[in-house]
Parts: C-alpha cells; sequence; structure tokens
C-alpha cells in the first residue's frame, strides 16, 4: 500500500487518511470473512437462529405478564413529590384527608367516582331525589366474598371523631334540599354557595370540585349558586395493605362500574360518567388488545410491500421470496427478545406497541440493503463469493448504524432516565437491536446463500425450476415467455448489469436523477427547505410540556370520556393542594400571621387558622401569647362541632405542663382555567421556593404532583443523552473510519430531521409525552440509517463532478432506502384505525420521521450537495493526470516500436 503525500499536505493528515483506510479495509475484510464463513454452512446459521425463537418464543407465551403498577411506569422515578409524601403521610394519614386532598385522575388507593350531568339548562340541583337515590343504591351494594356480602360500610375509609365513613360534602347539601322540596319550601330557603357553603352541622365545607358547571347569583357578595350542571361524588375505600382486602376493593370497584351502566339506563333526565381505580390501568393496557389484529395486518402490509418491491420481471433474478424471508427476519427476532424480556422477570404494557415498529424499520433497512448489495456483484462469479462481495459492501455501514441504535437506546435505559416506561422500552430496544443485527447476517443471510445458489443453477426465482432455454422460449405462448423468461431479451449486448432493469432503479436511473438534479428544480427545492425549516423552527418554539397521562389510554374508553366531562365542568377548584408546616411555628404572632396570609395569597384557603382567627375575633377574645393561643385552641375552638374536624390538621406535644403545636396543615385551592395541569405546574413551581426562602418550613403535595414534578426534564433528558451519543460516536469516528465531510454532513443531516419532526409534531398537536420522546430518539437513528450510506457513497466517489456523484449515489442506494421508508410508512397506516391516543401519538411521529427522512434523502441532500463541499476537483485533476500519463507511456512504446505502427 503507497501514500502519496499532497504538496502542502500537513503529515498528521496523510497519517489520519492511513488510518481511516486501514480501519476501514479491516472492517470490509473481516464482514468479507463473514459472509464467506455464511455461505459455507448455511444450514448451521439457518438452524441457530430459528431454535432460538422456538425456544424463547413459548417462554413468552407461559411468561406473559402485564405491569400493573401504572405509577411507576409513567410518573417520574426521582421524583420529589414522592418524598414529600412520604413525609406528609408520616404526618397525617392521607386516608383521613382523601375526600379534601383531591386530585383528578391520580388519587391514590382504591375508589369509585362518577359525575352526574343534566341536560343543557337544566339545574341539577334541582334533581336532589334522583341523586340521592343513586347514592343510596351505591351504599347498598353488595359484593360477596368467599359467602360474606360487603358494602360500602364495611370497605370505607373512617372519620377519626365519629367512626363514619369519610363522604363528599356535596351529600350534606343534596340532603337540605331534598328535605326542602319534601316540606314545599323554596330551594332558594336552602342557600348553597360555591366554593365554600355553610353545612347543616355549622361547618364551612369546600365543594369546589363537587360542583360543576355553576351559575352564580348575579351581583351575589356572598357567591351564592343559581344553577349547576354537574354534581361529582367519590366513594373511598380503605386500604390495609392486605391481598384480601385489594381483591375485595376490586370486586366492589367492578360492581360499581356495572351499577352505573345500569343506573344510565334507568335514569334518562341524567349522564352518568363512572371511574373507579383501575379504569386507568384497564384503559391503559386496552390499547394493546384493541391493536393486535392492526398489527397483524400492519405485517401483512409490509410483507406484501417488501415482496413486491424485491420482484423483478426477470424470473431469475427477482428475489419476491427473499423481500418475504427479510421481514419474517426481524419479526422472529422481535419474537425472541420479547421471550428474552419475558423470562428476565419483565413486564409487559402498552408503550412497548412500538418496538416491533422501530425495530422493523432498522431491520428491514438492512435487508434490503444486503440484497441490493447483493445485485451489484459480478454474475460470473461463485454465490458463494458473491454473498462475500455482499457482506464486505453492506455489513460495514450496516454494524456502524447497528452499533449507534445500540448506544442511543442504551443511553436511555441508563439511570438518568427518569421515567421508568421509557426506561424499559430503551432495554428491550437494546435486545432486539442485537438479535435484529444476528438474525440479519445468519438467518437471512443463509436464505440469500440458497436464493444464490438458486440463481447460479438457473432456477425459477418463484417456483423453483428450471428455466428453459432462449429457443424453448420462442417456440411458447406470449404468457409463458413472460413467466419463464430470464431477461435475455431485454439484455443488450453491452449492458454488464442486467438488475437495471428492476423497476426502482430504472426509474431513479433514467427519469430521477436527472429531473432532481435540473438546474431549474434547483431554486425551488431551496424554497421547499427554507419553507420547511421555517415551520420547524416555529413548531420548535411553541413546545410545552402538556403531558397528561391521558395521552396513553383508548380514546373512546370510560377514563378518557370522564376527564373530558371532568375537565369541562371542574376545572375552576381543582385539585387541592395540602399545605404542610412540619416546624413549631409562633402562630400566635402577628409577624407569622402575616407570612401565613401572604403565602395563601391568591388561594381559596380551606385552613384551622384563618377559621380560628375569625372565632377569636367573633368571641373578642385575646390570645396574644403562647398560653392563651393553644389553651383555648384546645378548650374552646377545637369543642365546638362545626370544628371539631379541625382536630385531624393539628399535632400536638406536650412537655411538662406546656403544650405545642409541633405541626398543622392547611388546604389551598388555586382558581384554575381549562388548561389546568399547566397552570398546577406552575403553582409548585412557585410555591416550592418559597418554602426554602421563607420562615415558614412546610411542604406542598396533593397526589397529581407525582406525575407532574420535573415531567419536562424527565422527557427531554433521554433526547438530550441519544443526541450526545450520536454526536460523540460521529466525532469519535470524525476522522477515522469516513471521510470527515461525511460525518460533518450527516451531523447536519440528522439535526434537520430531529428538528423538523421535533417542530413540525408540535404544530401536529402531539403532546410531549414518553411516547413521543421515544419517536425522537427514534428519528435520530433512522435518519443515520438512511444518511450515512447515502453520503459516505457521495464522498467517496471519484466522479469528475458533484452530480454525477450524488447520481451515483442515488443509483447505488436509492433503491434500498425507497424500499424501505414505503414498507415503513404503509405498515403504519393500521395504526390509524386503533382507537387510541397511544396509537394515534405513535403514528404521527412515526410518519413525520419517515416522510421528512424521506424528503431529506431524495431532495434536500440531492440538491445541496451539488453546490457545497466535498469538491470533486481533486479527482479530475487526478484522472486528468493519469490520462496524460499513460497517453505518454503509450508514445514511447510506439516510437521504441516502429514496426509496430507499420503493423497497423
Amino acid at each position: 500500500m503507497c501514500f502519496l503525500r499532497r504538496p502542502g499536505a500537513p503529515a498528521s493528515w496523510i497519517w489520519w487518511r492511513m488510518l481511516r483506510q486501514v480501519l476501514r479495509r479491516g472492517l470490509q475484510s473481516f464482514c468479507h470473512r463473514l459472509g464467506l464463513c455464511v455461505s459455507r454452512h448455511p444450514v448451521f446459521f439457518l438452524t441457530v437462529p430459528a431454535v432460538l425463537t422456538i425456544t424463547f418464543g413459548l417462554s413468552a407465551l407461559n411468561r406473559f405478564e402485564p405491569e400493573g403498577d401504572l405509577e411507576r411506569l409513567v410518573a417520574p422515578s426521582h421524583s420529589l413529590a414522592k418524598i414529600e409524601r412520604s413525609l406528609a403521610s408520616s404526618l397525617f394519614p392521607l386516608d383521613q384527608s382523601k375526600s379534601q386532598l383531591y386530585s383528578d385522575l391520580h388519587t391514590p388507593g382504591r375508589y369509585g367516582r362518577v359525575i352526574l350531568l343534566s341536560p343543557p339548562g337544566d339545574n341539577i340541583l334541582l334533581q336532589a331525589e334522583g341523586i340521592l337515590q343513586t347514592h343510596r343504591a351505591v351504599l347498598e351494594m353488595k359484593v360477596n366474598h368467599k359467602g360474606y356480602n360487603y358494602t360500602f360500610s364495611h370497605l370505607c375509609v373512617l372519620r377519626n371523631q365519629d367512626k363514619k365513613c369519610v363522604l363528599d360534602d356535596i351529600i350534606s347539601v343534596l340532603e337540605d334540599l331534598r328535605q326542602a322540596a319534601v316540606s314545599n319550601k323554596t330551594t332558594a330557603r336552602v342557600q348553597v354557595r360555591y366554593p365554600n357553603t355553610k353545612l347543616k352541622d355549622g361547618r364551612n365545607g369546600f365543594i369546589g370540585h363537587q360542583l360543576g358547571g355553576v351559575v352564580e347569583v348575579p351581583n351575589s357578595k356572598d357567591q351564592r349558586v343559581k344553577s349547576a350542571r354537574a354534581i361529582q361524588i367519590t366513594y373511598y375505600l380503605q386500604t390495609y395493605g392486605s391481598a384480601t382486602q385489594d381483591l375485595i376493593g376490586e370486586k366492589w370497584e367492578n360492581e360499581f362500574c356495572k351499577l352505573m351502566r345500569k343506573l344510565q339506563e334507568e335514569h334518562q333526565d341524567l349522564q352518568l360518567y363512572s371511574l373507579a381505580s383501575f379504569s386507568l390501568w384497564r384503559d391503559f393496557h386496552k390499547t394493546s388488545i384493541m391493536a393486535r389484529s392492526k398489527v397483524l395486518v400492519s405485517l401483512v402490509l409490509i410483507l406484501t410491500t417488501a415482496t413486491l418491491s424485491s420482484s423483478m420481471k426477470d424470473c431469475l433474478r427477482s428475489k419476491p421470496f427473499l423481500g418475504l424471508l427479510g421481514v419474517l427476519t426481524v419479526c422472529i427476532s422481535i419474537i425472541t427478545a420479547a421471550g428474552i424480556f419475558f423470562i428476565t422477570d419483565g413486564k409487559y404494557n402498552s408503550t412497548l406497541l412500538g418496538i416491533p415498529f422501530f425495530a422493523m424499520g432498522h431491520g428491514t433497512k438492512g435487508v434490503f440493503e444486503l440484497l441490493s448489495g447483493w445485485r451489484r456483484t459480478k454474475e460470473n462469479l461463485p454465490f458463494k463469493d458473491r454473498i462475500a462481495d455482499a457482506y464486505s459492501d453492506v455489513m460495514v455501514t450496516y454494524t456502524m448504524t447497528s452499533s449507534l441504535y445500540f448506544i442511543t437506546f442504551g443511553m436511555g435505559a441508563s439511570p438518568f432516565t427518569n421515567i421508568e416506561a421509557v426506561k424499559v422500552f430503551c432495554q428491550n430496544m437494546c435486545v432486539s437491536i442485537l438479535l435484529n443485527y444476528f438474525y440479519i447476517f445468519s438467518f437471512f443471510g443463509s436464505c440469500l446463500v440458497f436464493a444464490g445458489q438458486l440463481e447460479q443453477n438457473r432456477y425459477h426465482s418463484i417456483f423453483c425450476c428450471k428455466i428453459p432455454s432462449a429457443e424453448y422460449l420462442d417456440r411458447k405462448p406470449v404468457w409463458f415467455q413472460a413467466v419463464m423468461s430470464d431477461g435475455h431479451q431485454q439484455t443488450s449486448h453491452h449492458e454488464t448489469n442486467p438488475y437495471q432493469h428492476h423497476f426502482i432503479q430504472h426509474f431513479l436511473r433514467e427519469h430521477y436523477n436527472e429531473w432532481i438534479t435540473n438546474i431549474y428544480v434547483k431554486p425551488f427545492v431551496v424554497i421547499l427547505y427554507l419553507i420547511y425549516a421555517s415551520f420547524s423552527f416555529m413548531g420548535c418554539l411553541q413546545i410545552s410540556d402538556r403531558a397528561n397521562i391521558i395521552n396513553l389510554l383508548a380514546s373512546d374508553s370510560p377514563s378518557v370520556s370522564f376527564a373530558m366531562v371532568q375537565q369541562k365542568y371542574f376545572s375552576n377548584y381543582s385539585p387541592v393542594i395540602g399545605f404542610y408546616v412540619y416546624e413549631p411555628l409562633e402562630y400566635w404572632n402577628s409577624s407569622v400571621q402575616e407570612d401565613l396570609r401572604r403565602l395563601c395569597s391568591g388561594f381559596t384557603a380551606v385552613s384551622w387558622v384563618e377559621q380560628y382567627y375569625q372565632f377569636l375575633k367573633v368571641s373578642n377574645v385575646s390570645a396574644n401569647n403562647k398560653s392563651d393561643f393553644i389553651s383555648v385552641l384546645q378548650s374552646s375552638f377545637l369543642k365546638k362541632p362545626e370544628f371539631q374536624h379541625f382536630r385531624n390538621d393539628i399535632i400536638f406535644s406536650k412537655a411538662g405542663d406546656e403544650n405545642n403545636i409541633i405541626a398543622s396543615r392547611l388546604y389551598l385551592v388555586a382558581r384554575t382555567s381549562r388548561d389546568k395541569q399547566k397552570e398546577v405546574i406552575e403553582v409548585l413551581e412557585k410555591l416550592r421556593p418559597l418554602s426554602l426562602s421563607k420562615s415558614i418550613r412546610f411542604i406542598v403535595f396533593n397526589p397529581s404532583f407525582v406525575f407532574m414534578d420535573h415531567y419536562s426534564l424527565s422527557v427531554t433528558v433521554p433526547v438530550l443523552i441519544a443526541g450526545f451519543g450520536v454526536l460523540l460516536v460521529l466525532i469519535l469516528t470524525f476522522f477515522l473510519v469516513i471521510h470527515p465531510l461525511g460525518n460533518f454532513w450527516l451531523i447536519l443531516s440528522v439535526t434537520s430531521i430531529e428538528l423538523g419532526v421535533l417542530g413540525l409534531m408540535t404544530l401536529w398537536n402531539v403532546d410531549m409525552d414518553c411516547i413521543s420522546i421515544l419517536c425522537l430518539i427514534y428519528t435520530l437513528n433512522f435518519a443515520i440509517d438512511h444518511c450515512a450510506p447515502l453520503l459516505y457513497t457521495f464522498v467517496l466517489a471519484t466522479e469528475h463532478t458533484r452530480t454525477q456523484c450524488i447520481k451515483s449515489s442515488l443509483q447505488e442506494h436509492g433503491t434500498a432506502i425507497l424500499q424501505n421508508v414505503t414498507s415503513f410508512l404503509i405498515g403504519l397506516v393500521p395504526l390509524l384505525f386503533v382507537p387510541s391516543n397511544l396509537t394515534f401519538t405513535l403514528f404521527k411521529c412515526l410518519l413525520l420521521t419517515g416522510g421528512c427522512t424521506l424528503l431529506h434523502c431524495f431532495v434536500i441532500l440531492p440538491v445541496f450537495l451539488t453546490f457545497f463541499p466535498p469538491s470533486k476537483k481533486h479527482h479530475k485533476k487526478k484522472k486528468r493526470a493519469k490520462r496524460k500519463e499513460r497517453e505518454e507511456i503509450e508514445c514511447i512504446e510506439i516510437q521504441e516500436n516502429p514496426d509496430h505502427v507499420t503493423t497497423v
């Protein structure tokens, strides 16, 4: 091997070039030997993957188990809210505050919840009797377990003061309205205020999350309710942590949902929307059940597309079964990966539905590239050498792209990933990529060996019979000639590659390449890219953290219907935030009182402190010191019936004869709009820093905070890690394996595609949840998978001009890229018919991934590479120098041998 140094070129440049050539040829030599090994032992490489699939596939069926803990799956793993929940629960049992500490769909423990909605224009408060009948039906509902009948009173959460079931305050309001109706009183005599109302026992109850669609009396200073559209009632069940109690609670929830469906048929004047604690889990897994048949349809479409795109008129060189077997190779690798996942005690969840599509997009790319590499080899070589040449041509790039898949998803599976669903998905994807790579070069390689052997022996690619001679075919009918022709009539005497007749390659060579490189087309492509970049940039500026657990549920499920109604009618005052003061505080101090008022300003407060201050003011009692403050609090305030429930909100300690308040809690409710989640996150982010800066040490907690806490950081970290991994690998290989400009263009292309997908999916109303994040990680790899071979072939090409180089690159890799992206996009179509938000997100993101990649490979790069570096002038100079040297040598030979001229 000899390297000539260009004039002015530094010595380091020569060494880098030598190192690149050595590594590249070393990898090609290894892949060449691998191809020879597979071609010499095809039965072994065919049998081993099949045995692995059978073994692990059967294990997957026996060990299949769905994930039951939805919070563990989709809530951030390292959440500050989980620590706050533990601290709050250690101070005040959360079971005792469930009726107050309300959150939309994320209430911990078991419960049954129902929304009763009146027709438009009606006042639901006038239907108190019908609502209370529904309430009594729930209380009388029985659940049988081992011969015992359990009712709600056996399972409910009990209040500390009287050991009665914890019920919503709206029930007391409805009973007052019913009694007023029975005694022929007008409902105006029962004044219902909103969001705080006075109850019959004298308590001041908060009903902001129990009464919805409220219209207040005009010019009413005390916020009296004129009418309302909806009422929400929750039935909380006790959780002792025992399996038996949990089983009985699950049966009660099932019966509750059945009862609500039955009552809906009886009450035509009310609409009932029910929800139980298991509803989220059930509707989350419902997506997988509904998508089973659609995934099979998707597989059939991909098989059909791969088979047709691998076919030719030439019955000898057509490879329809190789396209079919290539897709099946990816399928059995996915089955094997699923078996390994379940053997290692993995639990299935609906987010894993994207793995078959992700793995198929990468695996079929390797299949089509290997098939194209086979077609580029010389026909006069033995089929074993052709297999080896195809491996050395294709497997180097496929090895690199598979490594990038493994690195990026491996980083997504790292401990830095804060969402368990993303981590589990990335772990499975890593296993799938490894098996995919192994199955492609072993199982599919063996199929390619047998197909090559049939081709060398001139067997029909479909019927596996000997192809008759040309003289025999000329005597047969036209239809027989069309079926059995091996292309001898189409091949001219000067054509060296009969595979040029493949319809995709013919279209690219004869039509598309000339059109896309036309000088009149290039300005329109530049304008198109500017439009693409503008929309992408505009979408990236509008990215916001709007992730909602509803995005992971089946769109026609009861949970989604319930959430939509709840968001419409109960978004004004929810959720309720627990405000926990966990250190002793001088509540009698006026400065402390002012700090508390300042912290609670802007909120609707349900507070013992505020009620106690009003009590002192009304009673004209002075409590300016510690002893008086605590004495009046214990001896007078907390003994009154209307204030007894505040005993659960204060923790006293006794040191000798002195009582102290060591901790207390109160509830804050922010007035929100329809975009409630975003506003709650903002409230959370504002309150937490105040707990560190103020003299009052407190924590804030709501069950929904576990899902919201730092979610924006949790969903962006995997993409940042994956992007950093890709950038790091490309930089490390910048001066090693491939031409540096190839890596530079690859980084630009991948960045353009990634930002395009991110911006366009934002404009398409796709939220930043765990599914869209996984799709963004996949976009990085999918773009590299398709752009890398095209770019590297271009930068290493030695034609005279850039236009000829890009034509050569498209002719070499365009067929495989078009085959794979077309199969990939067609396989996504059945996802449209799965009524689930999860599959809609998956479809939108993957459609944008495939579309943007196709746009860059066939439109943007072929144009931009014709007027940007790398330059091809040095190749042109080298060829001219070689031609001149050859001409000089020929002249010398002619001068030394004049007899040759005479002979000529």
